[in-house]
């Protein structure tokens, strides 16, 4: 399977939630891994629609073998960025579920069975399931499961996904240099906001109504790539014909520029989870949500039907804040199943995002989009 595949699915789950208003952020890795968890599980028609969705290539064994090399290259890089992914299953603990799914998702995904009380301690569970997610996101990600998000006699299991992040840039901006500076939060709309400044070599493409610019982190290992348009106001043309390929061929044109950039501190910081259910039901992932039509029998295969799984809900938060030292991002997702070039002379470019601007934290090695968003108004939250 080829990594930036994955890619495919981040853009299209783009497509579906963008219409949220302002900031938004979204970690399409941390949805992918859960969901990869889930089809894990999966059989028959729904495992073909989960596949086809998330755009999974080769066989199962292939897929996981592709999500374990990932896991494991992330959570033990020496380098100076901090990337930590965890995994875990929350599951009711007088439910039967397959062992060879068990062992799969403890060997794969590091993901073991925390046996769980759904029913009298349902809501003890949920706030136990928000507490693991706050320590492996830093505290970055609360109340991941909101009230009522799990059903006593119904809820089976929880397959939680963590992501967190911490990086330098690789050449740090001067806070010396930040300024307040007017922001176009519309074309006619402006308020102040601080502008950081630095003049340096990168990777910069101005292509069909946009710039491109990518700022590495210490090791290079990780780079966040921003796409401005040219024109304030312009966002919303640049979000509605954004397709993984065009992403890829800006990608494959950034060449080495001296660029003045001047980009605003940020913070995309969500006050509750959104549920991805009906956009994944959109995409064609409607099998994996029906309580008839569901098959889950990888997971669990229980002898009546109405204890069949299938998936209820799934919650999904992201943080992202960029300031002149660098990046802190972190990002939780909960599926809950119940139940029925060469250097050349040139001038110097001018990377302004004095309006809204998409942003994508990738990792360089395998092109995976860890998160992305768009900053409507960096004012705001």
């Amino acid at each position: 399977m080829e990594p930036t595949r994955s890619n495919t699915f981040a853009l299209e789950l783009w497509s579906q939630v963008r219409g949220t208003g302002g900031n938004l952020a979204v970690a399409p890795a941390s949805i992918t891994l859960a969901l990869a968890m889930t089809w894990g599980g999966a059989r028959g028609d729904t495992a073909r629609e989960m596949k086809e969705v998330l755009h999974f290539e080769g066989s199962a064994e292939e897929v996981m073998s592709w999500a374990g090399r990932l896991l494991q290259a992330w959570n033990t890089s020496a380098g100076p960025s901090l990337l930590r992914v965890a995994n875990r299953l929350f599951g009711a603990k007088d439910f039967t579920f397959e062992k060879p799914y068990l062992e799969k998702t403890r060997a794969v995904f590091g993901a073991p069975l925390e046996p769980v009380d759904f029913d009298a301690g349902v809501e003890a569970t949920r706030q136990s399931i928000n507490a693991w997610v706050a320590r492996q996101t830093e505290d970055r990600i609360q109340g991941l499961l909101p009230v009522g998000s799990l059903k006593p006699k119904r809820t089976k299991l929880v397959l939680v996904n963590a992501v967190y992040f911490k990086a330098s840039w690789a050449t740090p901006f001067s806070e010396e240099s930040t300024q307040p500076e007017l922001f176009f939060v519309t074309r006619t709309e402006t308020k102040q906001v601080p502008l950081m400044h630095r003049t340096g070599d990168y990777r910069f493409v101005q292509t069909d109504g946009v710039k491109v610019l990518e700022l590495p982190y210490e090791g290079q290992e990780l780079a966040m790539v921003f796409v401005l348009p040219e024109k304030a106001g312009g966002l919303e043309d640049v979000e509605q014909n954004l397709t993984s390929a065009q992403l890829d061929e800006w990608m494959g044109t950034l060449g080495r520029e001296r660029v003045n950039v001047a980009l605003p501190r940020f913070e995309v910081r969500p006050e509750a989870s959104i549920e991805l259910g009906d956009a994944l039901v959109a995409m064609g992932m409607a099998r994996a949500f029906s309580p008839e039509e569901a098959d889950f029998t990888g997971m669990a295969n229980p002898a009546h039907s109405q204890e069949r799984l299938h998936i209820s809900k799934v919650f999904h938060q992201a943080f992202v804040k960029v300031d002149e030292k660098g990046t802190e991002a972190a990002a939780a997702t909960a599926v809950v199943m119940m139940t029925r070039g060469a250097m050349r002379p040139r001038e110097t470019q001018d990377f302004r995002a004095d309006h809204p601007f998409l942003f994508f934290l990738r990792d360089t090695s395998s092109g995976m989009i860890l998160f992305m968003g768009r900053v409507a108004d960096p004012g705001s939250r």
